[in-house]
This record gives structure tokens, C-alpha cells and sequence, in this order.
């Protein structure tokens, strides 16, 4: 047996206030392709990937996860840029490591049949911007459904569910999103699992592509809170409110506004550009832009965004 190294990239960026990734097979898989030794490094091999399926620009890009899984290989073969036939995947073990990548969206002409999609069309869960999602209160039923299926195992099953879905009293927590997603493929509810899809779970994906970008979803929500990543979404000059709404559309969550804006300052991570703008229904409002003469010093103490909820 040996190993096969596959590249898989999700690609996030923010257009209209909302989270999206880039897809190839008209929105059913991630961008990936094997790593061969002419590619310098790792990364390198994927921008390149990524630039013949979809034909989009990189920037920034870092490791998201790694595993290896024998089991794999048997369905590699399924569609374009995803590795090797059936037969010859056969006694070769999968490494798959992913990667995320912050940009901003631009058509995507490559021979993958690229295209953005959002996040929330395949967790519907995940989106509290306008309040608890009805999908969630499906979802809540099926898994207590779960939950009692094993009497024996009710109440632990019951406890998790409850944590991971802030269910029962217990709050919603934006980074699990990872954990949700798992615990529904655990309870057979997605698509991925066996189970007939519909809205209320989402849109499924290729393989495991839909727990990585479960995976990237879930660091991206992390970090914003203690690194500036963020930045790398916007456009070079910004109003306050749309800096606001490009970390709601992340998080899925809205923002006290007065919060928002006294947690900025006081982090002193950007600057006025002189600039107006008017926005949409309001009085034109104030550009800024970022400062990049706070990154070393930020990367080193850490800086906290504030997700203080309404």
C-alpha cells in the first residue's frame, strides 16, 4: 500500500453580506486535485489546482486539516480532478489535506465548472442573523429522535445534542460548527450519511468535502476573533458597516452595533482614509482602511474582534 496526497481547497469570500465558497461540479465539490512532485510545495501544487479548475486568483492561504483514510480511494474517482479510478485506487491510502483561502470573489471561468455558492446553502443551520433558522427546529426534532432511539444511551446522546445545538436552555455557540455537522452525519440525518436530503439539512457535497468546508467554516469563525484575517475580504476602503456585516455573514450572528464600533477603535486596527460614501437608505458615512503598520504587533499580542451578541 501507498500513499496518495490529495489537495482540497475551500475558498471563502464575502459579496453582498454574504459568506460564500468556491465550488467546482456546478457546486458539488470543493476544489482539489493530487500533489505530484513537480509542484514545489504543497502549496503551490494547490494554486495551481485551483487556478486550472476555477481560474481564480489566490492569496491568502493556510493549512486547515489533515487525515489520511484507506476507505476513501474507493469513490476517488467520481468526477473530474478527483484522483484516481475505482480499480486504481485499490490498496492505496488517501492523505488529504486541506487548505483555506481568503478572497475576493471574482467570476471564475475554469474548466471545472466553477462557481460560488453560500455557505448557508449547505448549513442552513448556521445562519442566526435573523434569528433562530427553521431549519434548526426540524433538525432538533430528528435529533431527538436519535437521541431516544438507544435508551441506554438517551441521555448522553441528549446532553450532546443539546450542546452542540444550544438546545434545552444551553447557548448557541457559532465555532462548533464542525461538531454539528458531524453529529447530524452521525445520526444519519445528511445526505452524506445515507439519509434523503432535503432543505432543512442542507445541500450535500462530493465524498467528505461538505465536513471540510464544515472544518473551514468553523476555523475561519474562530480566528476573526483573535486575528485580523478579516481584512483579507474587504475591499481596500470600507464604511464601518460593512466591516459589521462581513463578520456577521462569517459568524451568522448579528452584532450590537455600539459594541461593534467601541471594540474597533480600541483595537486601533484601522484608520480613516479621508473618503465618503453613501450607503444604502443613510447619510454618507466615513471610508477607512486598514492598518497594516498593526500586523506584526497584533500577530504577536492577538486582536479581538467583537462578537457581542444583539
Amino acid at each position: 500500500m501507498h500513499a496518495h496526497t490529495e489537495l482540497i481547497a475551500v475558498l471563502t469570500a464575502v459579496t453582498g453580506a454574504e459568506p460564500r465558497v468556491m465550488t467546482v461540479r456546478s457546486g458539488n465539490a470543493l476544489p482539489s486535485g493530487p500533489f505530484e512532485l513537480g509542484h514545489r510545495s504543497l502549496q503551490s501544487g494547490l494554486r495551481e489546482w485551483v487556478g486550472d479548475q476555477t481560474g481564480h486568483p489566490v492569496g491568502y492561504l493556510e493549512q486547515l486539516y489533515t487525515f489520511a483514510d484507506r476507505d476513501r480511494s474507493s469513490f476517488e474517482g467520481q468526477g473530474e480532478g478527483q484522483g484516481e479510478s475505482q480499480g486504481e485506487g485499490e490498496g492505496r491510502r488517501t492523505i488529504s489535506i486541506s487548505y483555506l483561502g481568503l478572497v475576493r470573489e471574482q467570476a471564475a471561468p475554469g474548466a471545472g465548472k466553477p462557481g460560488w455558492h453560500g455557505w448557508y446553502e449547505y448549513f442552513p443551520w448556521e445562519d442566526h442573523r435573523s434569528g433562530r433558522p427553521e431549519a434548526l427546529l426540524s433538525i432538533a426534532e430528528r435529533l431527538r429522535e436519535w437521541a431516544a432511539s438507544e435508551p441506554s444511551r438517551r441521555d448522553n446522546r441528549q446532553r450532546r445534542v443539546d450542546f452542540a445545538f444550544g438546545l434545552n436552555g444551553a447557548a448557541w455557540n457559532e465555532d462548533l460548527a464542525l461538531q454539528r455537522y458531524e453529529m447530524l452525519y452521525e445520526a444519519e440525518i445528511v445526505a452524506e450519511a445515507g439519509a434523503k436530503a432535503d432543505h432543512a439539512t442542507g445541500r450535500a457535497m462530493f465524498a467528505d468535502h461538505r465536513r471540510i468546508l464544515a472544518t473551514g467554516i468553523a476555523r475561519l469563525r474562530a480566528k476573526i476573533k483573535y486575528r485580523p484575517v478579516v481584512f483579507e475580504l474587504m475591499p481596500e476602503n470600507f464604511t464601518l458597516l460593512q466591516l459589521q456585516r462581513t463578520i456577521e455573514a462569517l459568524a451568522g450572528l448579528t452584532l450590537h452595533k455600539p459594541n461593534f464600533r467601541r471594540l474597533i477603535d480600541q483595537q486601533e486596527l484601522i484608520e480613516e482614509t479621508g473618503g465618503m460614501t453613501s450607503e444604502t437608505g443613510g447619510r454618507p458615512a466615513k471610508l477607512f482602511r486598514y492598518r497594516h503598520a498593526v500586523l506584526e504587533e497584533r500577530a504577536l499580542s492577538g486582536s479581538k474582534l467583537p462578537l457581542s451578541r444583539n
